[in-house]
């Protein structure tokens, strides 16, 4: 198992994010879509002389064409020397017709077609071939060699999708390289729901080839004051996203899903400090870990390593690199049978 830290800040902090992620001992940076264009963040953390693994964690497909997204994708790996991954995400209808002004429909099968459109470009520019793709959604049949970049001295990028539900998830399994797994999830719904449809889709693919990429929270802090602090504000981080519909299949999975009921209710009424006083302590072990860094990095070994090959700690509270090598030592360290141990990036395969 692997380790991420995770940048969603401005493009001015991300080399110095790029050095304090590699200082803390991580095995790569996902870069997330939020105030900021994720591509521009990709390209000044892929500028930076580093060993880590440079992703978007993730970027919405949905919102841009596959054509521009398969050539900022290219132009990453090729500046990276292969470094880069491509991580794709949906997002929900209204950020993508209300906020992007996209078109809606089909979320699942127009993200198996979006990935098949990607690697028809990267085809066309790796081997030569003629761009010929046609699709329910998307057409690409124009490459002159004005806007052709070019062949790569490595492999293409890998593509990881991000997905919550049976249809995406068997997208991911079929069409790309890895999934993205919501930092709303449980060891239960990790091990009993999402590895098993992941495992029914591969449909004879390498599953050794295929990458289940975690995000957890961590409640974790230097004193048992910055702990409590922490713990506060996964419970809050909780409360929103049981909030969403769209995630009570985890709820009714622990038999909680009136719990989702309730949030959603005062979601709507904007009553967000009631909503995380309904996480109590025994749902919040069900999605994250607490402790000290030391216990929390073990903790996420001893649920996580043979689950996850790569797993993004998402640390709550004030942090730094310090406390963040702590956790990832206290993993690395743990004494179990999946212990993990300290790797460098994969290389192009």
């Amino acid at each position: 198992m692997r380790f991420d830290s995770t940048f969603a800040g401005a493009p001015a902090d991300v080399a110095a994010a790029v050095a304090a992620a590699q200082d803390a001992g991580y095995d790569g940076l996902t870069i997330a879509e939020l105030r900021h264009d994720p591509f521009v963040v990709a390209t000044l953390a892929c500028a930076v002389p580093a060993r880590l693994r440079i992703g978007t964690g993730v970027a919405i497909a949905f919102a841009r064409s596959p054509m521009t997204v398969a050539q900022s994708a290219w132009d990453l790996h090729r500046l990276s020397d292969g470094r880069f991954e491509l991580g794709l995400g949906s997002q929900i209808e209204p950020h993508i017709t209300k906020r992007f002004s996209m078109p809606w429909g089909q979320p699942a099968a127009r993200m198996r077609e979006y990935i098949a459109a990607v690697r028809a470009i990267w085809a066309a520019w790796q081997d030569g071939t003629r761009l010929t793709f046609r699709g329910e959604f998307y057409t690409h049949t124009l490459m002159t060699p004005m806007f052709n970049p070019g062949p790569l001295t490595v492999p293409p990028p890998r593509i990881q999708l991000a997905a919550v539900g049976p249809l995406m998830i068997a997208v991911a399994a079929q069409a790309a390289d890895g999934l993205i797994v919501h930092p709303f999830t449980t060891h239960g719904y990790l091990t009993e729901v999402i590895t098993p449809l992941v495992e029914r889709h591969l449909s004879g693919r390498d599953r050794g080839a295929f990458e289940l990429n975690g995000q957890v929270m961590v409640a974790t802090g230097a004193n048992e004051r910055e702990e409590r602090s922490a713990v506060e504000e996964v419970k809050a981080q909780l409360a929103f996203y049981g909030s969403t519909p769209a995630y009570r299949p985890v709820w009714e999975h622990h038999g909680l899903g009136a719990l989702g009921d309730e949030l959603n209710r005062l979601s709507k009424r904007g009553l967000w400090h009631e909503m995380a006083g309904l996480i109590d302590d025994a749902t919040f072990d069900h999605f994250a870990v607490r402790g000290t860094p030391e216990e929390a990095g073990a903790e996420l070994a001893r649920r996580y390593a043979g689950r996850f090959d790569r797993l993004a700690p998402t640390l709550m509270g004030p942090h730094g690199p310090a406390l963040a090598a702590r956790v990832i030592a206290g993993a690395r360290n743990a004494p179990h049978p999946g212990r993990v141990t300290p790797t460098g990036p994969r290389p192009p395969e």
